[in-house]
């Protein structure tokens, strides 16, 4: 529907201040690899307004929720 939020990994990425065409997000989860005991919203590579939009999302169980968690399944490989 016309209007309607899009709450897609590249919307993630648009929302995040990143790149969101969908070369630089494959570049981006490949260059982020996380171990299988760290956590997403911890990561080095976020700024602080980018960890914080990601906590706020995830704790509200918010739209946002499944592409996050998508993001984080992604950017953990040997998990």
């Amino acid at each position: 529907m016309l209007g309607e939020p899009e709450y897609s990994m590249s919307a993630l990425f648009a929302q995040l201040g990143l790149d969101n065409s969908d070369e630089a997000i494959e570049t981006f989860i490949a260059e982020h690899p996380l171990q299988k005991e760290e956590e997403l919203t911890k990561a080095h590579f976020w700024s602080d307004s980018q960890r914080a939009f990601l906590q706020e999302e995830w704790k509200r169980d918010a739209n946002w929720v499944e592409t996050i968690d998508e993001l984080n399944v992604s950017l953990h490989p040997n998990a």
